[in-house]
């Protein structure tokens, strides 16, 4: 659907409702910079923005934090005691009405101009059902220079998650990239009609298990809904130091390997096991430690892409 200028602007005069929601798990500091993020955020005419959290399976003091925060924008919170991300998203959605809901990592901080570009991007002529921005490491200056690198031997997934799809704003469809729930808005009667995340997907604690939300966008786009990215919409992802070690590389690549391969619904085949034998045998005649380190992360990510497939079968 196609809207008229006229249309447009009477949108913008409506006042509509906008929740911000933030899924977390025993990370009272950073919980405590998203917000703090959003306590500087420029709110467009004609929108009502609020925040809920949804502290899950918290040990920390995370709840009563939450009971004494006082933030420019409304701010309510529940716990979900049931481990697991999706388990909390699905809480959080059912406790919310509003017009769109906008999701928020609690390892992230939204840049000040993120509502009006999520707002403009809805707004546009376009009229998608959702929007996704960019998602940029936070970086400091601190870490090594290999997490850099862009060449032949880059490090891919990066041990911070990064989506960007260019400057340029458009359509997505499902054979481009799928961006996870990081930076991600809907509309809300798009909530309903997708259903609720993937408990089996979905990341317990601080695992690194994952994709409940890229099949979720894609069940979304399966039913029709329209999906549109938009450069200006930004957020930036924590750097962990202790992220930034060839042990974590590797879990992370097998982790997340194996659940897109889940998501993609791929079986078992010879040339995954041809293609980690290939890995391996880079990596052992590997010279240089950028070499090897990418080589080892290639095969750990070969590795859990047959993990995957054999959980299909």
């Amino acid at each position: 659907m196609r809207l008229s200028p006229a249309d447009i602007a009477s949108r913008r005069t409506v006042m509509r409702t906008l929740t911000i929601l933030i899924c977390t798990h025993n990370r009272r500091a950073l919980l405590e910079k998203v917000l703090a993020s959003l306590d500087g955020i420029r709110v467009p005419p004609g929108l009502r923005a609020n925040v809920l959290v949804m502290a899950n399976a918290c040990t920390d003091d995370t709840l009563s934090f939450l009971a004494g925060h006082r933030g420019t924008l409304p701010l309510r919170f529940d716990h979900e005691p049931r481990p697991g991300k999706s388990h909390a998203l699905n809480r959080a959605l059912a406790m919310t009405d509003s017009d769109f809901v906008a999701f928020v990592d609690d390892d992230h901080r939204v840049d000040v101009a993120y509502l009006e570009a999520l707002c403009a991007a809805f707004d546009s002529a376009s009229a998608p059902d959702l929007v996704c921005g960019r998602i940029l490491p936070d970086w400091d200056g601190s870490e090594p220079d290999w997490v850099h690198e862009s060449g032949r031997y880059r490090i891919y997934p990066l041990p911070v998650p990064r989506f960007e799809l260019g400057d340029t704003a458009g359509p997505i469809t499902s054979a481009k990239g799928i961006p996870g729930g990081g930076n991600l808005a809907i509309r809300g009667e798009w909530i309903r009609r997708i259903g609720p995340f993937s408990v089996e997907l979905g990341p317990q604690g601080h695992n690194l298990g994952g994709a409940e939300d890229i099949d979720w966008v894609l069940r979304g786009l399966s039913q029709g809904a329209t999906l549109y990215y938009t450069p200006d919409m930004v957020q930036y992802h924590y750097v962990d130091g202790a992220r930034l070690r060839t042990g974590y590389l590797l879990r992370k690549a097998f982790a997340r390997s194996s659940s897109s391969a889940r998501v993609a619904g791929t079986r078992p085949a010879a040339y995954m096991l041809r293609k980690a034998l290939g890995y391996l045998g880079s990596t052992l005649a590997a010279v240089s430690g950028v070499r090897r380190r990418h080589y080892l992360v290639r095969l750990a990510a070969s590795l859990g892409e047959l993990h995957g497939a054999l959980k299909n079968r």
